[in-house]
């Protein structure tokens, strides 16, 4: 557990270097984002993680809104209150790259809008580190360490 806070507060900081105004340790995701908000909660969530902290998110977020699952990151099961649904009128969503490649005019469109941001600099990966290939052993043992910030890539 220690490990995982040394991790989370380097991280914590790498964000708001990169210009997050917000980046709370609170254990009440849901009364924070409604503060914030002005009791109306978030319009839109996107967790690529899942697992208990999806249902957090489904309470943070506003009337009709849909909370988006995106990954599933975390080990344990992904579970929200079906009150905390019927409540505020929610919409589940999942969503996955894989099925979104399929169309091949929407891939390209995809790529060519990623494609367009980096180029005019709005949109700026962060690579934690590059391997060869003939390292890729060790490219996994550093993404299960959890320490990256950014993303791992692999060259030929």
């Amino acid at each position: 557990m220690r490990g995982q806070s040394r991790s989370r507060a380097a991280k914590t900081e790498v964000l708001r270097r990169f210009g997050a105004s917000l980046v709370s340790e609170s254990q009440d995701v849901a009364a924070e984002v409604r503060r914030l908000t002005g009791g109306r909660g978030a319009e839109l969530v996107f967790d690529p993680v899942g697992g208990q902290g999806f249902a957090q998110l489904a309470k943070a977020t506003a009337n009709g809104g849909p909370p988006a699952l995106y990954g599933a990151l975390a080990t344990d099961a992904t579970v929200i209150d079906p009150f905390d649904i019927f409540a505020r009128h929610l919409t589940v969503r999942g969503a996955a790259l894989t099925a979104r490649m399929r169309d091949d005019a929407q891939f390209a469109l995809k790529k060519r809008f990623v494609g367009d941001r980096i180029a005019d600099g709005s949109l700026r990966p962060v690579i934690a580190r590059t391997f060869p290939l003939d390292e890729i052993a060790d490219a996994h043992r550093f993404i299960e360490a959890r320490e990256q910030i950014g993303k791992v890539v692999v060259t030929p």
